[in-house]
């Protein structure tokens, strides 16, 4: 029987939307969305490619033992969750190894998405021209391995193609789930079927971790149906009914400073404990450097 593996998991990007610098943001953080979920072996996996990824992308090099190999997966192409990728210092290395799994958006490939994000009209440096080897993998919702994790993409409820990753290490141990971005109420047509939630539900079982898309309050909602976004009181009732052990609110609305976050906090921690399943034990609100192991 092979070793659980641990992993850790760290918080370099936790704002939905555009970048919000400033004071009012000190605590929570205003780097728009990048998470690295790091095994024991050291095999790092990034989700997502906003600012936060820049500061990340320092990190690893600076603490490199030979080539930097990152693994980065994009829930999807939508600029928040790529606009940090032209400055992720990795790729400006010869040696340096990065891989980019997504999915393509309608008929546009994911690498033509991302030559038209660095085209010089709009930033100095082609694609072709970075000094690491990049490799673009297009997926569909289903399973694949990533580095040391066996990862499950399924379509969320987003306008364009989505994904939600759950990721589990392949020697055995807990599971993850990262799902930003994704409308759990009515509104929207995303084309997902009539079972979706079931679906969805039946996705997340048996996972110890979730980070969810929780950046509405219940009436800020209602102006934003459609949008592909949920709201914290969402959010509480989707691990609940997946029976998860601890939930992680995400994508933070940006004219929510910390002082709004602290209050929508401590309103979903009051929801968790009413439920009366005990689930989610723990509610936390992402935090720029917060460390989570598993």
């Amino acid at each position: 029987m092979p070793d659980r593996d641990a992993y850790t998991v760290t918080f370099w990007g936790t704002r939905g939307s555009i970048p919000t610098p400033g004071a009012h943001t000190a605590r929570y953080g205003g780097n728009t969305p990048c998470v690295a979920v790091e095994s024991a072996s050291g095999d790092v996996v990034i989700l997502d490619a906003g600012t936060g990824i820049r500061a990340l992308g320092l990190k690893l090099v600076e603490r490199q033992n030979g080539a930097v190999n990152a693994e980065i997966l994009l829930s999807h192409a939508h600029w928040d969750h790529i606009q940090g990728l032209p400055h992720f210092k990795p790729f400006f290395a010869p040696g340096n190894r990065v891989r980019i799994w997504g999915s393509r958006q309608g008929t546009t490939s994911l690498e033509a998405i991302l030559r038209q994000q660095m085209d010089p009209a709009v930033f100095p440096v082609p694609l072709d021209a970075l000094s690491a080897k990049l490799t673009v993998q297009q997926v569909e919702p289903g399973e694949f391995t990533v580095g040391a994790f066996r990862v499950e993409a399924i379509r969320l409820r987003h306008p364009g193609t989505t994904l939600g990753f759950r990721l589990t290490p392949a020697a055995g141990g807990s599971s993850m789930a990262y799902v930003t971005d994704n409308e759990l109420g009515p509104g929207g047509s995303y084309g997902t079927t009539a079972s979706w939630r079931k679906d969805f539900v039946k996705f997340l079982t048996g996972v110890d971790f979730l980070i969810h898309d929780a950046m509405y309050t219940p009436e800020e909602l209602e102006a934003h149906r459609g949008w592909g976004h949920s709201t914290f009181e969402e959010a509480v009732a989707l691990a609940a009914d997946a029976g998860v052990e601890r939930l992680v609110l995400f994508h933070h609305e940006p004219e929510h400073g910390d002082g709004a976050i602290d209050e929508l906090l401590a309103a979903a921690r009051q929801q968790a404990r009413a439920g009366g399943r005990g689930r989610p034990a723990e509610v936390l609100a992402a935090q720029e450097g917060m460390r989570l192991n598993l």
